[in-house]
C-alpha cells in the first residue's frame, strides 16, 4: 500500500477510541473528529510548496518563507463536513468546495447530487474529507468530480477505512494518496466497517 499512510501517533489513537465508544455523545464526537482531523492535516500538509518574502523584523530585514499554494478542503456531504473545521483551524485561509453523492439503490453506483467548487483546482492542494472509507464508490466518484473540474493534486483523507476501499480507490485513481486515522478489519454484510465507528454522519449530526 504504498499510496495510503496510516496514522500512528498516540493522540490520534486516544482521540479514535473516543468516537469508537458508542456512549460518546454528539458534541464530544463532533469536537473529536475536529481535533483529529487537525492532527492528521498537519502531516497531509508537509508538502505544501512555500516562497521566500522580505519580512521586517523588530530587528532586521530578513528573508522568510510563507505558503505559496492555496489548500482546498472538500467534504463529501453530509459527515465530510464534519472534518472542515478541524482543518481550517490550522489552515484558515483555507478554501472549502462541497460535493454531494448518494447511492442508486438499484445500480448501487455513486451518483452526484450536488458540486460547488472554488477556482483555482488546478494549482491548489486539494484535501477531500470524509470520516469513513467504506467500499470506496463515493470516494471514487468524487476524486473523478474534482479531476474533471481540473483537481491536479488531490489527497483522500478519511478517519478510518477498510481494506476494501482502499483498494477500491488504488485501482480506479492509483494517483490519489490516501491518509488514514485508522485502518481497520474489513467491511460487514451491510457494509459498515468493522470495528468501526457506526455511522458517522449521524453520530456528527445527531440525527440517529
Amino acid at each position: 500500500m504504498s499510496n495510503v499512510l496510516v496514522f500512528d501517533h498516540p493522540l490520534i489513537h486516544h482521540k479514535l477510541t473516543l468516537i469508537r465508544n458508542k456512549e460518546t455523545t454528539t458534541k464530544s464526537f463532533y469536537e473529536t473528529v475536529n481535533e483529529i482531523a487537525g492532527l492528521m492535516a498537519y502531516e497531509i500538509t508537509r508538502d505544501l510548496k512555500l516562497k521566500n518574502v522580505e519580512v521586517e523584523t523588530p530587528i532586521m530585514l530578513s528573508t522568510q518563507k510563507t505558503l505559496a499554494q492555496d489548500v482546498i478542503i472538500v467534504p463529501i456531504l453530509r459527515a465530510g463536513l464534519g472534518m472542515v473545521d478541524g482543518i481550517r483551524t490550522l489552515i484558515p485561509n483555507a478554501k472549502v468546495g462541497h460535493i454531494g453523492i448518494y447511492r442508486d439503490e438499484e445500480t448501487f453506483e455513486a451518483k452526484q447530487y450536488f458540486a460547488k467548487l472554488p477556482e483555482g483546482l488546478d494549482q491548489a492542494m486539494v484535501l477531500l474529507v470524509d470520516p469513513m472509507l467504506a467500499t470506496g464508490v463515493s470516494a471514487v466518484k468524487a476524486i473523478q468530480i474534482l479531476k474533471d473540474n481540473g483537481a491536479q493534486s488531490i489527497k483522500l483523507v478519511c478517519m478510518v477505512g477498510a481494506p476494501e476501499g482502499v483498494a477500491v480507490i488504488q485501482e480506479a485513481h492509483p494517483d490519489v494518496n490516501i491518509y488514514l486515522a485508522a485502518l481497520d478489519e474489513g467491511l460487514n454484510d451491510a457494509n459498515y466497517i468493522v470495528p468501526g465507528l457506526g455511522d458517522a454522519g449521524d453520530r456528527l449530526f445527531g440525527t440517529k
